[in-house]
C-alpha cells in the first residue's frame, strides 16, 4: 500500500473536516470547518494528510506548537493534537507514516520531542502511542467545582 503524506491546506476543507468529526464528534461539519479556517496559516498550528497513490484519503494528525505540555521537558513543545485512521486501513503503517513524517519535520525544525495525551479509558491510543514510540509521562484527573 502506497501512503503519501502532505501538509493540509484550506483546500482540503472538506476532507479535512469529515475527518476531525469522526475524531472529534462534539462538533459538527460546520464547527470543525470554522475551526479549520482559523487554523489555516496559523504558524502554530499544522495538519498533515495521509493519501493513497490515487488522493483517497487514508487519515491526518494535527500538530500544534504549545508554551507547555505536561510531562514535556521543552518549551515551545510540539503537541499531536489528533490522530485518526479510516478503520479500513487501520494497523496498514498510516498512523506511523504520519509520525514519520511530523517527526522528520519537527526534528528538521530543532525540536527534540513530540507530546501528546489520550483519555485514560482510550486503551486503544494508548497501545498505538506505544506503537509509535511514545513514552508515557503521567497520568491527570482533572477536577471541577462550581461556585
Amino acid at each position: 500500500m502506497t501512503i503519501e503524506i502532505r501538509k493540509m491546506t484550506g483546500t482540503d476543507l472538506d476532507v479535512w473536516s469529515r475527518m476531525r468529526a469522526c475524531l472529534w464528534q462534539s462538533l459538527d461539519l460546520d464547527g470543525h470547518r470554522a475551526e479549520i479556517v482559523t487554523m489555516v496559516g496559523n504558524v502554530r498550528h499544522r495538519a498533515y494528510l495521509a493519501a493513497g497513490s490515487t488522493g483517497e484519503a487514508y487519515g491526518f494528525a494535527e500538530v500544534s506548537i504549545r508554551d507547555y505540555a505536561n510531562g514535556c521537558t521543552q518549551t515551545p513543545v510540539p503537541f499531536l493534537e489528533g490522530i485518526w485512521v479510516e478503520p479500513a486501513v487501520r494497523r496498514l503503517g498510516v498512523g506511523a507514516a504520519l509520525l514519520c513524517a511530523i517527526q522528520a519535520e519537527l526534528q528538521a525544525e530543532g525540536y527534540v520531542e513530540l507530546c501528546s495525551d489520550a483519555r485514560l479509558e482510550n486503551l486503544v491510543s494508548h497501545e498505538a502511542h506505544a506503537a509509535w514510540g511514545f513514552e508515557e509521562t503521567q497520568r491527570v484527573v482533572y477536577f471541577r467545582k462550581a461556585l
